[in-house]
């Protein structure tokens, strides 16, 4: 019965792709082989008629995602996946093909209740980056345990580009002379007030008091990225120097800082608020003081970072814009950019490192944030990698002064 089922899909799935660089089994053992000669074909196990029906209930990228985080399709090798989708190129399917195609599907996955969308899955609601729903995409993100991101961060717990380029050999050393590298940049000195947008767990914040004498004001939209910053504060004996809100940048107010540090934030913010996220920070920072913008931006200016995939698992709502977009919003603003600086190698690095860590303590992330959110964690790692390493995105430091 199985066999009859899958047999047509299978057909259908040959005829329409006659060059494949890639094998799929089924879940009744049969499959189609991949047609290169090389033996590196990619191989995808469809463990489930679920998984077309997820393709056939969201036909796409979105669809067979929703597939993979379920675990109804698996890959033996999920570099290669990414590989393979970056350079493949299939054949365009005329509209009887993709009838034809679908038809088989659906008897392959044979009557069947529609699956559930995967429990990882958001669909951000409401009016685009109103603040109830930035605070909704953020959360979704980051409100994972804490221990989570121990297990494959440095143990500063710094979630954003290291600085392997100027001769760091460890993550925990990239990550510092990352740090390092921003506190030079913006000047600090003693006695300063400083404010850190989207502080995460605190470890900007962390190394600007204890290195320089500085106070830190740091802002997160994570309730629990805020208690491990405070906490970590207590525990080095720089809660007199550091001060974690739960705020939106948008609602600071009667308040001015010596310098301003961004890291890793700028990309949640969009085309719609770019401008006014600029002024923000001019209005933030004293006459005179420096403002350091750190944020991934996108190298193609006709494409769009993300998809479906990455809108609904990973970051909801995040678009990097073009560094381009950035200064302008900075200029019009009032502000002086006075250095650019691009990272895009340091970021490859960066993320190789965290995939590795996470690979290596896989269990205890699958008993802390359950086996979908691992799933889509493993992607995302390496497809930011690969992001990185193929150009299509990169990471830049912006300084300017008010």
């Amino acid at each position: 019965m199985a066999l009859a089922r899958t047999g047509p899909f299978r057909e259908e799935l040959e005829r329409c792709f006659p060059d494949r660089p890639f094998e799929v089994e089924f879940w009744d053992g049969t499959r189609v082989p991949a047609t290169s000669a090389n033996g590196d074909a990619v191989h995808f196990s469809v463990r489930s008629p679920r998984a077309l029906a997820h393709a056939m209930r969201a036909p796409g990228q979105l669809g067979i995602g929703r597939a993979y985080v379920s675990g109804d399709i698996d890959v033996d090798d999920m570099d290669a996946v990414i590989r393979l989708l970056d350079t493949w190129k299939p054949p365009a399917l005329s509209r009887k093909d993709q009838l034809r195609l679908a038809l088989a599907a659906a008897r392959a996955a044979g009557i069947t209740r529609p699956p559930s969308v995967p429990r990882a899955e958001l669909k951000p609601r409401g009016q685009r980056r109103t603040q109830e729903r930035d605070a909704r995409s953020v959360r979704h993100h980051y409100d994972l345990p804490p221990e989570f991101f121990t297990l494959f961060l440095d143990e500063s717990m710094t979630y954003s580009c290291a600085f392997f380029s100027r001769g760091a050999k460890t993550l925990e050393e990239a990550q510092e002379t990352k740090l390092e590298l921003v506190c030079t940049k913006l000047r600090l000195e003693p006695g300063q007030r400083v404010l850190d947008v989207g502080c995460g767990w605190g470890s900007f914040g962390l190394h600007a008091a204890a290195r320089h004498g500085v106070h830190v004001t740091g802002i997160t939209l994570s309730e629990p990225q805020a208690q491990v910053a405070r906490r970590r504060a207590e525990e080095a004996g720089l809660a007199d120097k550091l001060d974690f809100r739960v705020m939106d940048y948008r609602d600071i107010s009667g308040e001015r800082f010596d310098a301003i540090a961004s890291i890793g934030m700028v990309e949640h913010v969009g085309e719609e608020k770019i401008d006014l996220y600029a002024e923000r920070l001019r209005e933030l920072v004293k006459p005179g003081g420096l403002v350091l913008n750190h944020g991934i931006g996108r190298l193609d200016p006709g494409d769009v970072i993300g998809g479906p995939f990455s809108d609904r698992y990973v970051f909801p709502d995040g678009a990097p814009l073009q560094v381009s977009r950035v200064l302008a919003a900075i200029e019009r603003a009032g502000l002086e950019p006075l250095h650019v600086e691009a990272f895009r190698e340091d970021y490859a690095e960066t993320l190789r490192h965290w995939a590795r860590r996470l690979d290596d303590n896989i269990d205890e992330a699958r008993r802390l944030a359950g086996d979908e959110r691992v799933r889509v964690w493993r992607l995302y790692l390496r497809a930011a990698r690969n992001g990185f390493e193929t150009g299509f995105t990169s990471v830049y430091q912006v300084l300017c002064r008010n």
